[in-house]
């Protein structure tokens, strides 16, 4: 049962409460990207990029921040030195 709780942190190379502040970030920035997007919707000339400008930064951070860590499925090749 416990597992549950640290095998997804572990595979990013987080702890539980390191994952959860993470996680409580970016949930964060997308409730205040996506109220952005409902006050542009009764207002179009405000917050006229905040929603995507939101979308690019937090795929940055998740995506070409990631960090790959080999797992049991994918083992890791060695590279030679030099090669």
């Amino acid at each position: 049962m416990f597992r549950r709780f640290t095998d997804h942190p572990a595979k990013v190379d987080e702890t539980y409460f390191q994952h959860m502040g993470v996680a409580f970030g970016f949930g964060g920035r997308m409730l205040l990207g996506s109220l952005a997007c409902f006050v542009h919707g009764f207002f179009p000339w405000l917050c006229l990029t905040r929603g995507s400008d939101t979308v690019r930064t937090l795929h940055h951070r998740m995506v070409t921040h990631r960090v790959a860590r080999p797992t049991e499925s994918a083992p890791a090749t060695a590279v030679a030195a030099g090669d």
